[in-house]
């Protein structure tokens, strides 16, 4: 699959690794930096989603998305697991369940500028979970990029939270499936935020730390996403 990401603020707070062992299979090891286990919540936009090759479809290639994840590895290859990704295309959520195992799910999210004196400047998201038989959650969010863009270090802590090129997923069996993830290398900035409402870990038992959360933005990535293999 092919795509275009843009907007995206990654959200990361420091969190115990055993507050996530209970939801992440066995066999997957959780990935730490410094010692700790990392969660993020990252919202976005995407564009041009469509099979390699094929043609944009109106309604199918183009939607925002939101994502519950942390980092694991198995067999040393690290990656993402996602706890929940929430989106407004039915269709494509469905697709998503069956054929990636990956834990998609229906929601209403509203983009757009958030301070009309700033237009293009403060991003406003809003979203609310909509999924049948899925417990709630809520998400309400301004926020925008501050100062010059950079490439994460190698060995850095940004490195570690945004650089990770495969997807990890688990069929109803057990049975785990990794997907490699082709992009360029982020370009990032440092990010403002101003969080009206977050209930996205609440559903799933955890509890965020009181303090603020470490904030990066990236304006844009062309994606490639290949077919799931069996890790």
């Amino acid at each position: 699959m092919r795509m275009q990401w843009h907007d995206l603020l990654f959200m990361h707070w420091r969190i115990e690794e055993d507050a996530l062992r209970r939801l992440i299979p066995e066999n997957l090891k959780i990935d730490t930096f410094d010692g700790s286990a990392w969660i993020g919540v990252v919202p976005f936009k995407m564009s041009g989603v469509a099979p390699r090759y094929v043609p944009n479809v109106p309604f199918m290639s183009g939607f925002p998305e939101l994502n519950v994840r942390t980092y694991v590895t198995i067999n040393g290859k690290p990656g993402v697991w996602f706890f929940c990704l929430e989106a407004t295309n039915p269709i494509a959520v469905r697709i998503a369940r069956k054929f990636f195992h990956l834990p998609y799910m229906d929601a209403k999210i509203e983009v757009g500028d958030s301070h009309k004196k700033n237009k293009g400047q403060w991003i406003g998201y809003r979203s609310v979970r909509s999924h049948p038989g899925e417990l709630p959650a809520k998400f309400k969010i301004d926020y925008r990029p501050i100062g010059k863009s950079f490439q994460a270090n190698q060995g850095s802590l940004e490195e570690f939270l945004t650089s990770r090129y495969c997807l990890y997923s688990a069929n109803e069996q057990g049975k785990i499936f990794r997907g490699e993830i082709d992009h360029e290398p982020w370009q990032l900035h440092e990010a403002q935020a101003i969080i009206r409402e977050n209930t996205m870990t609440d559903w799933m038992g955890v509890q965020l730390p009181s303090e603020a959360p470490l904030l990066h933005f990236a304006r844009h990535a062309k994606v490639v996403a290949w077919t799931l293999e069996e890790a």
